[in-house]
């Protein structure tokens, strides 16, 4: 079944893309959900030319997230955790605590956006992430998860 995606989608597409999914999926999920309408030849010609009106602010869109970009590149972050036995967490650290940190450093930006090794981190140590701005707009981030000073 073809589709037109209404919104972004996660792994499946962004918003305007044509993607190509199970019967089931498209009638029973992202059809009734709103995030889709099926691929008909007129639909595709209202798509086309809608593309190409976006086609120019889309280059606008695209600086801004890549100045936004660089301001998250720019910034060191350390997530402190309480620590157990070895380099093991209590818990875990998962891309919602990766963006209220970065938000607490004056950038907004959500935790959608962010995709962490393996979902979740649960040692200590430097890793990174990716954080999809735009479409065209993924950036590697580096930050270090470290012990919470003991009291």
């Amino acid at each position: 079944m073809q589709l037109i995606l209404k919104e972004d989608v996660e792994n499946l597409g962004f918003k305007d893309d044509v993607v190509v999914v199970k019967n089931g999926y498209g009638r029973n999920y992202l059809i009734p959900q709103g995030k889709a309408v099926i691929a008909t030849k007129s639909a595709l010609k209202v798509l086309n030319e809608n593309l190409k009106q976006k086609e120019f602010k889309e280059k606008k869109i695209i600086d801004e997230a890549k100045t936004l970009g660089e301001k998250i590149s720019k910034l060191k972050i350390k997530i402190s955790s309480k620590i157990g036995s070895g380099d093991k967490l209590f818990g875990s650290v998962t891309n919602s605590n990766l963006a209220e940190t970065i938000f607490s450093k004056g950038v907004e930006i959500e935790k959608k956006q962010i995709t962490l090794p393996g979902k979740s981190i649960k040692k200590l140590g430097k890793y990174e992430a990716a954080i999809r701005i735009h479409r065209e707009v993924i950036i590697k981030f580096p930050f270090e998860v470290v012990a919470e000073a003991k009291k």
